[in-house]
């Protein structure tokens, strides 16, 4: 399966709340190979989650 970049931004979101299965993980790791801009999103996405747990847990994200 091929993903256009909303599809791919979706599973990139979804990753963070659930497993992908096998073919979504294939297809995502194909379109990422081939899409900055994705690659881009996703690693926004990962630091909104740390920033989002540091947060939640108390724990300062300014190095003070």
């Amino acid at each position: 399966m091929i993903l256009n970049c909303r599809e791919a931004a979706r599973l990139l979101s979804e990753a963070q709340e659930r497993e992908l299965s096998l073919g979504e993980r294939l297809a995502l790791r194909l379109h990422l190979m081939f899409c900055a801009g994705c690659r881009n999103f996703g690693k926004h996405v990962n630091v909104l989650r740390d920033l989002s747990r540091q947060y939640a847990s108390g724990r300062r994200t300014d190095g003070k």
